[in-house]
């Protein structure tokens, strides 16, 4: 089961293990990723940040751009459609702590695509292979990509797309198995990210639909891909990291963990998310987050698991937040509306 291979490179940074987060936009921020560091991911990288230097000095800009207190390497995920836009912002971030720029070209929003960014970058070769060129050539850190299979089925043009990754220098390509007008509906296909692995020599990361340490390895074995990126797969779930990598390295599962640990867990994703977004606005957040957690709650059936949402939704405070969690793990059962007064849930 252990892959005898050496861990993959990117550039200078050796990773810790063969697991990564995957950027996600409005999940990724900085305390998630530090949780999921402290989880086992071999490395993390932040929110979609835009090309367009003018518009960083909006709040939720700062936030995204924000690693303070973050462990190397530092990845930056950036997104545009320009060249020369590109390279600037590759080049304010190196200045500012980045140590891995990433370069977009998966994202299938429809408000990103419009833009003739994201995804829609892979129906022009010849200015993929500008930015990517301009780009690396504007860094002395190396630069990554993420990419689809195509953007759509008609025109799966990954395999080439690598191709003039590796040709302009990118140090790790990142593919998620769909194209772009799949979204994310559907199965996530391999086959694509093998026949990638196999006509290039730079380190090939696999993504799509990667929840449990027994699909990590599927995927590896069958793909070769030299790491796996997990997205969605976190989501509500950062112990998948150690749980992979542990699968990976000894072919058994780590049991789950237990209540108090994701008591414990829980309790501290809300501390820095109120502590990095404020009061107000970390209360908000926090409920997308406690959403997913429930929804990986093995002890919660469907019906449970919304009524105990739309409870926590109703919070307005911090304190009542961590309040419901202890009602949660350490009371139990209990309907979430029968404490209507305050907000939580009773035993």
């Amino acid at each position: 089961m252990s892959d005898s291979r050496p861990l993959p490179q990117i550039g200078r940074h050796r990773l810790s293990n063969r697991v990564i987060l995957a950027p996600m936009a409005g999940v990724t921020d900085r305390p998630f990723r530090q949780l999921c560091r402290q989880l086992g991911a071999g490395l993390v990288v932040g929110e979609m940040v835009t090309s367009d230097a003018t518009l960083w000095h909006t709040r939720k800009s700062r936030q995204r751009m924000d690693h303070r207190g973050e462990p190397g390497p530092r990845a930056v995920q950036i997104a545009g459609g320009d060249a020369a836009m590109l390279a600037e912002a590759a080049r304010l971030n190196a200045d500012q702590g980045a140590e891995i720029i990433d370069i977009n070209m998966g994202c299938p929003a429809k408000k990103v695509c419009n833009k003739a960014a994201g995804s829609a970058l892979l129906r022009d070769e010849k200015l993929v292979a500008e930015i990517l060129e301009t780009v690396v050539a504007a860094v002395d850190v190396p630069v990554t990509l993420k990419i689809r299979t195509g953007w759509c089925a008609e025109s799966n043009n990954a395999v080439r797309v690598a191709r003039l990754a590796e040709s302009a220098g990118i140090q790790a390509l990142a593919v998620h198995g769909r194209h772009r007008q799949q979204r994310y509906t559907g199965e996530a296909e391999y086959d694509t990210i093998a026949a990638i692995k196999a006509v290039v020599n730079i380190p090939i990361f696999a993504n799509g639909d990667i929840g449990s340490p027994q699909k990590a390895a599927f995927v590896l074995d069958y793909t070769g891909a030299d790491a796996v990126m997990v997205g969605r797969g976190a989501q509500g779930n950062p112990w998948i990291f150690r749980e992979i990598d542990h699968y990976l390295r000894h072919g058994q599962a780590l049991p789950p963990p237990d209540e108090h640990e994701r008591a414990g867990v829980l309790q501290g994703h809300l501390a820095a998310l109120h502590d990095f977004y404020g009061d107000t606005m970390g209360v908000r957040i926090a409920r997308k987050h406690l959403g997913w957690y429930l929804a990986s709650d093995r002890r919660l059936d469907s019906c449970q698991q919304r009524e105990w949402r739309a409870a926590f939704n109703s919070l307005e405070r911090p304190d009542e937040q961590y309040d419901f969690i202890d009602e949660l793990f350490c009371l139990g059962g209990g309907h979430p509306a029968s404490k209507a007064s305050n907000g939580i849930s009773a035993a």
